[in-house]
């Protein structure tokens, strides 16, 4: 039987340890460094009054470094309001997102970007909500008030002058939620782009049953309902607008008219309840 090799003791590569070791401790104090310098950077951000964001030069006035655009309807002293705890300090300890979130919760307020200018100046871009038609919110089984909504289901104050061309919808609700509110008004729209310009003289949409719509439509004078139920707007309206002056001699006192059949026109109700 042969005799075994003796194993040879592992020699340390002591070149390779130390270089190896030289890498760490260079990597370990550039590390150092970089801490060290973005920690005085950063005091020097926060501490330096040329970042300093100024705030109004007198009572009532507005900071010329907080700067407003697409300000329209929602509220400016609202908005402005958000950044009253940012003057006199640094640009840097600006809370972008926290800002972000409490703009967009402010009415009429759809989107928001807030841009830092440095060294010491603030940009606000707000986009607007559009209204898509004004509202006659039901509060309560006896009492409504007046309103905007876009086709989000986002309920808006009116302001003071509106100069909206919009039509009325009803049939919404205060309470219910605002995803089933936008179904409505999303509902409302569709129909009217299918009715094109023969919506021009509709004043009141009901939207209360998604599948049996009813429109107010305005002829010499008198509000005309008329029941349009879940398709066919255009060519159930424009039958009944051909045919409405015989309709209107032969019954002048009918104001509700049912569509829901393409080949009938059917009065139930009048004026007099007939």
């Amino acid at each position: 039987m042969a005799p075994q090799a003796s194993k040879k003791p592992r020699s340390i590569n002591w070149a390779k340890a130390a270089k190896y070791t030289l890498a760490l401790m260079g990597l370990t104090a550039i590390l150092t460094t970089g801490i060290y310098a973005s920690q005085r950077l950063e005091q020097f951000l926060i501490r330096d009054p040329r970042f300093f964001l100024p705030g109004p030069p007198d009572y009532g006035m507005e900071s010329p470094n907080l700067e407003l655009h697409g300000i329209q309807y929602a509220s400016r002293s609202q908005i402005l309001g958000v950044f009253s705890r940012d003057f006199g300090r640094s640009l840097y300890l600006l809370p972008l997102e926290e800002h972000r979130k409490a703009l967009l919760k402010a009415n009429w307020v759809k989107d928001v970007s807030i841009v830092r200018q440095w060294p010491n100046r603030v940009v606000v871009q707000i986009t607007e909500r559009r209204p898509a038609a004004f509202l006659d919110l039901k509060v309560d089984m006896m009492m409504s008030r007046w309103a905007l909504i876009d086709a989000d289901g986002v309920i808006l104050d009116p302001p003071q002058r509106a100069p909206f061309k919009l039509p009325v919808i009803t049939g919404v609700l205060a309470g219910e939620p605002q995803s089933m509110r936008g179904t409505r008004v999303r509902r409302m729209q569709r129909m009217m782009k299918e009715i094109g310009a023969l919506g021009d003289n509709i004043s009141e949409i009901n939207v209360r049953n998604l599948d049996d719509l009813a429109v107010t439509e305005q002829i010499a004078g008198r509000g005309i309902v008329l029941m349009l139920g879940d398709r066919n707007f255009a060519s159930r309206l424009r039958n009944f607008l051909d045919h409405y002056p015989d309709i209107r001699r032969k019954m002048p006192n009918a104001t509700t008219f049912d569509l829901r059949l393409d080949d009938r026109i059917t009065a139930v109700g009048s004026q007099h309840g007939d």
